[in-house]
């Protein structure tokens, strides 16, 4: 019943996401862990989801019944603070209960290993194993375990907030007086975003700031289509910036100041392009295989290399550690920079970001034009649909045993080459196309990337015709 997919194990709620799978999972951790580790202890935080708090209590209570020290965020935590606590407290695993962007009646559990990681596939496969094998499940109620000292209050929130303000020129930002518009989609990231913003003198207001575990009926993902009503107000009230951050504040999504929603391909062009040109910062960039490749570009101009990898930012902090790279994100708008923690964190990002527009004194369309005018454009296009359990192995057989190659002789385009790292992408002279299912939940993904968004648009209408979408 416990399966990873590439951000941790999600499930529906009172379907599989259910107290003895929690409890299982909490215990194939435990028994993963030798009698020299288990000293070290778990981190254990949560999100504002149906039973989250509920299910960290659980997950802390098999952990003390193992004789385990459980580190207990007991307020709601940002995904990044706990993989900041998991590092600063060098503790051998992390738990975050949360379903990240998934829609409300998912929830799920997210397992960091030392130093504030993404647990890898090796590390995801051996507590697959281990659950599959029914464990017994050890348990100490969450009272007895707190009066033991097993389970400890974890206070590490204004160690995270000062790392970040160390990470970011704050003397640049409070020169602005940015008025900045703050979403946290119902999620976690207000007292964090809004303490390091005000710290830098920017006058920050809220919008869908109350707890509600149906995310205002929409999905708690940044998206052009979900932050419909900040691009309104930022437009409406004059705002130079609005920030949305997603259920569990590790994405973010940027409005500018004329309501234009910045694409977290060009966030991450961004800033890139910001710490190499204007900080003078150096060192690769890592992406996974469905982002932009106007980071190659950029590397390139500047010396360095952008690595491709799988989807999953598993793969982008091992390949960031690997060559010892500046930036690594995803088009889904995670990111990280070298020097914070491991993991994608969107409250860092958009600090970065507001760091950006002050230091520079340029709109983010204005940064854009420059980038634009060095390495010329590149436009994504995504679709997405679902599908039955019939339809999947369908698609699998198309795609990978006859080896599906998309005709595009109607957009002007040829297909160059196929790569089968991660589903399929198929390259053409100006762009790629790439066809994979995602591993967060039960959908099939098409992004494009062109010259133009129209080109990309059509390409995947293309595609997902010859596919019979």
């Amino acid at each position: 019943m416990i399966k990873f997919g590439t951000g941790g194990w999600r499930a529906i709620i009172g379907d599989e996401f259910i107290k003895s799978n929690i409890c299982l999972l909490a215990q194939a951790v435990a028994e993963d862990m030798n009698q020299a580790e288990k000293g070290r202890g778990v981190v254990i935080g949560y999100d504002r989801r149906f039973l989250s708090e509920t299910a960290a209590e659980w997950a802390a209570e098999v952990f003390a019944g193992n004789g385990i020290p459980v580190y207990f965020i007991d307020r709601i935590a940002p995904t990044p603070l706990i993989m900041f606590s998991v590092r600063r407290l060098g503790t051998k695993y992390g738990m975050a209960i949360t379903a990240s962007h998934n829609p409300a009646s998912y929830n799920g559990i997210k397992i960091f290993t030392e130093g504030g990681r993404d647990a890898g596939e090796d590390v995801t496969k051996r507590l697959e194993a281990i659950a599959a094998g029914q464990p017994e499940v050890r348990s100490l109620p969450f009272r007895d375990g707190t009066e033991a000292g097993l389970i400890r209050k974890c206070a590490t929130q204004n160690e995270y907030i000062d790392s970040i303000l160390g990470m970011v020129n704050v003397d640049a930002i409070r020169s602005r007086n940015l008025r900045i518009l703050l979403d946290p989609m119902y999620g976690v990231s207000r007292t964090s975003l809004m303490t390091i913003l005000m710290t830098a003198r920017c006058e920050v207001e809220l919008i869908h700031d109350r707890r509600d575990p149906l995310f205002g009926g929409r999905l708690p993902a940044p998206t052009e289509k979900t932050l419909a009503s900040l691009i309104n107000m930022v437009v409406e009230q004059g705002y130079d910036l609005g920030i949305a951050t997603d259920g569990d504040a590790d994405r973010i999504g940027i409005i500018d100041d004329l309501g234009h929603f910045i694409h977290p391909n060009n966030i991450l062009v961004l800033l890139y392009y910001y710490l190499l040109e204007y900080k003078g910062w150096s060192g690769d960039a890592v992406r996974n295989i469905a982002t932009t490749e106007l980071l190659d570009r950029i590397a390139e101009d500047h010396g360095c290399v952008c690595h491709e990898v799988p989807v999953g930012f598993k793969h982008i902090s091992s390949a960031m550690e690997k060559y010892d790279a500046l930036i690594g994100g995803e088009s889904s708008g995670g990111l990280t920079i070298r020097g914070h923690i491991p993991g994608k964190d969107g409250i860092f990002a958009a600090a970065l970001l507001v760091e950006m527009l002050s230091v520079t004194g340029k709109k983010m369309s204005e940064m854009l034009s420059e980038i634009y005018a060095k390495y010329g454009r590149a436009e994504m296009a995504e679709f997405d649909t679902r599908f039955s359990a019939q339809k999947k192995e369908e698609l699998k057989r198309i795609l990978f045993t006859e080896k599906f190659v998309p005709d595009l002789t109607a957009a002007g385009k040829k297909i160059l080459s196929a790569n089968y790292m991660d589903g399929v992408k198929f390259r053409f002279g100006s762009g790629w196309i790439i066809v994979r299912f995602s591993g967060t939940e039960p959908l099939l993904r098409i992004f494009c990337e062109a010259e133009d968004r129209e080109t990309a648009e059509k390409i995947i209408r293309i595609t997902a015709g010859q596919l019979g979408l």
